[in-house]
């Protein structure tokens, strides 16, 4: 049996392995919510969280609006994106 003989079975047995996730589009779920209140998006990297300093954080969306008063605070793409366009031209932020 050759390399790519065998490299092919296996890669056939290791898809026959995994959980089909073509049956589940939009089904994703993650492990970490966004820590804005009111947010019920996934923060998790692989979804395009980001995780952002508090402060930083407050700036945009005031400390009542966190839910958690940690240092650093997990945020989903969406949110992220929000802090973005509000940061975009702060000096401060970019030097």
């Amino acid at each position: 049996m050759g390399f790519k003989s065998r490299a092919k079975k296996l890669k056939k047995a290791a898809d026959a392995a995994r959980p089909n996730e073509a049956s589940d589009p939009g089904k994703k779920s993650g492990t970490v919510r966004c820590e804005i209140s009111g947010c019920k998006n996934w923060a998790d990297k692989s979804m395009g969280g980001r995780r952002i300093a508090y402060d930083r954080a407050a700036d945009v969306w005031g400390e009542h609006s966190l839910s958690s008063d940690s240092r650093r605070i997990s945020i989903c793409k969406t949110h992220y994106k929000e802090w973005k366009k509000a940061r975009r031209d702060d000096p401060d932020e970019w030097s």
